[in-house]
């Protein structure tokens, strides 16, 4: 079963994540997001994987034929961390973590074959997937073999004991 978690932006879907991989010390590879903050003011966002590498997805000061609103996306980052660490679950881990299924990702091939892989592997995929549609994102909230999610500040924890379940079961 594959499991996405969508929901509207910082409605806790990184944090959700992280958390279930912590409480239920899951066996899992690939990667999740984090902003890039100066002050109070957002400036790009942070690619990490869950064994450490890190890099730039996304920043105000890339300059970047990719863009999404202010932000340059810096595919290379993304493939050498993100696509690496997927491609590297699928073939060492229980759990394969994509955070996430958005607009910067969707800019590169490699990503989006790494998460159609992912999604047909035998493994479990628990990845965050955004709540807008286009093409490829719709097409895999409609298969089968997806569990969809929709996350709230409200639904929270509900959300996460469901999910868990599903993880455990």
């Amino acid at each position: 079963m594959n499991i996405l978690i969508t929901g509207k932006p910082r409605s806790g879907k990184t944090t959700l994540i992280k958390k279930i991989i912590e409480d239920l010390k899951l066996n899992a590879g690939g990667f999740y997001t984090l902003e890039i903050k100066k002050g109070e003011k957002r400036e790009g966002f942070k690619i990490i994987s869950l064994n450490g590498e890190e890099g730039i997805l996304a920043h105000v000061n890339i300059d970047s034929p990719y863009k999404v609103s202010k932000y340059g996306v810096d595919l290379k980052s993304l493939e050498e961390i993100g696509v690496k660490s997927v491609l590297n679950a699928i073939e060492k881990k229980d759990i394969i973590v994509i955070d996430e299924i958005g607009k910067m990702e969707l800019f590169s091939k490699k990503f989006r074959d790494a998460v159609l892989s992912a999604l047909n592997s035998e493994k479990k995929v628990l990845a965050t997937i955004m709540l807008k549609d286009n093409p490829f994102t719709s097409k895999i909230k409609k298969r089968d073999d997806v569990k969809l999610f929709y996350l709230s500040i409200e639904n929270w924890n509900k959300v996460k004991k469901e999910i868990e379940s599903y993880l455990i079961g």
